[in-house]
């Protein structure tokens, strides 16, 4: 049976509840992040030769909760508006773009896993370029259907190319071995 591309989009009940559309990225983020320890991730995170412009770890989880909870409600508000519209090119922007936000999100949800649980910087680095690519591409289709949703993308594509910039200067700082930076800092 071939695939297709309703079989890769979150339920349209996700899409059609604000509540929800705001909660899934923020809940399955939250998970994400204590699913990886956050002991451990700090500690790693400490361990490792940073780039210049690095923020304190404390701000990660204040600005992604806000990312997520507008993501989520830019994908509420794009889907309210796009479906309802008479246009068939609009409705199928739509369509397409909810594909597009879940494979985002996905890529998303990866990244933590790969670059603090399996200590993969260049995994991690391949993951986020094709989110920033993908993130683009649904700002991009989001633009077509409301410029309201597509300018709530930015904050979070702006994010995503500063995360980029750490990704790949602390893989490079590291010689993109974590494990082993790690294992040279001292236990606490």
């Amino acid at each position: 049976m071939p695939l297709s591309l309703s079989s890769v989009t979150l339920p349209a009940v996700i899409f059609s509840s604000s509540a929800l559309s705001i909660l899934l990225p923020v809940g399955t983020g939250c998970l994400i992040g204590y699913a990886t320890k956050p002991s451990k991730t700090k500690k790693t995170y400490n361990a490792l030769k940073q780039p210049p412009l690095r923020p304190p770890p404390w701000v990660f989880a204040p600005v992604w909760t806000a990312l997520y909870g507008l993501m989520g409600y830019a994908s509420y508000r794009v889907t309210r508006i796009g479906l309802s519209s008479a246009s068939p090119t609009i409705r199928a922007i739509t369509m397409s773009s909810q594909t597009l936000y879940t494979g985002q999100l996905a890529l998303n949800f990866l990244w933590m896993p790969l670059f603090f649980g399996l200590k993969r910087p260049v995994s991690a680095l391949v993951d986020i370029v094709a989110l920033v690519g993908c993130v683009g591409a649904l700002a991009w289709q989001w633009k077509e259907v409301d410029m309201v949703s597509a300018l709530c993308l930015l904050p979070y594509l702006s994010w995503l190319c500063f995360a980029t910039y750490i990704t790949a200067g602390v893989g490079y700082l590291n010689k993109w071995d974590i494990e082993g930076a790690v294992s040279k800092f001292p236990k606490q």
